[in-house]
């Protein structure tokens, strides 16, 4: 038997439990009963939907709907942070940034061939002045009418280009939960346009961007797939078209060395993809980052560069949707997110009443570097109790009598560590992402 008790404590206690934690009884003590109790209890104490509650990431309101939730301020900070380091990222790497539309006409999907394939996941459509418009279930078909926008000559190639745009998808409630099963997704997608021997190339390159982004902010993947067609209608009915994009997809894993699983009836309905899966605490695994070879849409939509030539569009999502890559992370690191990742970065903390102008001095310059920070005065507490309630902050800035004299702080970091007496531009140095690929 396996019970539980209620910890009612303050954010965390010396042990490290948040309020509410379930801290597991387990009469007896049978072998392996206490590392099993461990395990169900992190998978508890760090899901997502709870921990992100807990510490103001987002939430749901049924006036709103379901799988639609709000980003509260802490959530909007993260999110914030993980855009502007993919934006950066793109753009380093040859990426150029577009917008597009949330609606398109219906004439849109059936010419990509999302109404014939897609119909049962999108949102009906809606009538206006006698034309039917539909909120987009992909970026993929805007972003093929910008290529198409002007005439393309093979020195443009390969022509990468991105977006963080909105998407939506028709979900049964049942499937729906916390972030990871949304009905509104801010995708990070992308799409190169490239010369059919430019390929296989610019497939590595995406990988080598996700990769690099998985190991900035600190993902795992549990294991590569190569998505197939399986049977039916649901999938583009040509075999040769097929069997091209698979071969450049299996043949670049091979040539990375990645070891991958291949499963059928995975693959988007025009081609097949390598899908990056991960795994939640309870070992559920879902879909974050994906590359597609498409030689379909370029042809639905009659693209070409001089010459004639049809170009070949490479899909890629480096994290995914935002919803269920925040979902992750949220679990990944219990909140004690990277320090350029967290929602607040540093927190000043005056040891008295007296110090608080100088405190309030240097949060001032905190913010004005760059720094998401607050204050934690000393009526909220003892500096203990204080230090306790701010335990995911990557950086706790002690200003006592000695420090206001000087202007500046005693650095403390997140894990105990003593930094001692940093200037706030190297805290920010500290508090940045690496581009490195």
């Amino acid at each position: 038997m396996l019970r539980w008790h209620h910890a009612a404590r303050f954010r965390h206690d010396d042990a490290g439990h948040r309020p509410g934690a379930l801290t597991p009884c387990i009469p007896g003590g049978r072998p392996g009963a206490w590392s099993f109790a461990l395990s169900t209890q992190r998978t508890i104490m760090n899901d997502h939907r709870r921990l992100g509650r807990e510490l103001g990431i987002f939430d749901t309101d049924p006036l709103i709907g379901s799988g639609l939730p709000c980003w509260l301020p802490a959530g909007a900070a993260v999110r914030k942070a993980v855009e502007d380091y993919v934006y950066e990222l793109e753009r380093r790497n040859g990426y150029q940034h577009v917008n597009s539309p949330v609606l398109g006409k219906r004439e849109l999907y059936e010419r990509s061939g999302h109404w014939a394939h897609y119909a049962e996941d999108m949102f009906p459509p809606m009538r206006v002045g006698g034309e039917e418009f539909v909120l987009r279930p992909s970026l993929c078909p805007h972003h093929a009418l910008i290529y198409r926008s002007r005439q393309r000559s093979r020195r443009d190639l390969p022509l990468r280009l991105a977006e963080l745009g909105g998407m939506y998808r028709s979900e049964l409630s049942g499937v729906l939960g916390g972030l990871t099963r949304v009905r509104a997704i801010q995708l990070n997608d992308g799409h190169v346009f490239c010369a059919p021997d430019q390929a296989a190339a610019e497939v590595s390159a995406a990988l080598d961007l996700i990769e690099a982004a998985h190991a900035q902010l600190g993902i795992r993947a549990a294991r590569y797939r190569l998505s197939l067609r399986g049977e039916g209608d649901k999938f583009v009915d040509d075999p040769g078209m097929w069997a091209r994009s698979e071969e450049i997809l299996r043949e670049v894993l091979k040539e990375r060395g990645r070891a991958f699983d291949e499963e059928r009836g995975e693959g988007a309905f025009y081609g097949p993809k390598i899908d990056i899966q991960i795994a939640d605490p309870a070992g559920r695994e879902a879909t974050l980052s994906t590359v597609q070879v498409d030689y379909f849409q370029p042809e639905r939509f009659d693209l070409r560069y001089t010459g004639g030539e049809r170009p070949v569009m490479v899909h890629r999502s480096v994290i995914g949707g935002i919803e269920r890559l925040v979902a992750h992370l949220i679990e990944v690191h219990g909140g004690a997110f990277p320090a350029w990742l967290a929602p607040v970065q540093a927190v000043v903390l005056p040891l008295s009443d007296t110090e608080r102008p100088a405190a309030e001095a240097l949060l001032r310059r905190c913010v004005a570097a760059g720094l998401r920070a607050e204050l934690a005065p000393a009526d909220r507490g003892s500096l203990g109790a204080r230090i306790r309630a701010h335990r995911l902050v990557p950086y706790q800035l002690v200003v006592g009598p000695r420090e206001a004299a000087g202007g500046g702080a005693s650095v403390r970091r997140r894990d105990g560590s003593q930094a001692g007496d940093v200037p706030v531009e190297r805290l920010m140095e500290d508090s940045r992402p690496s581009f490195e690929i």
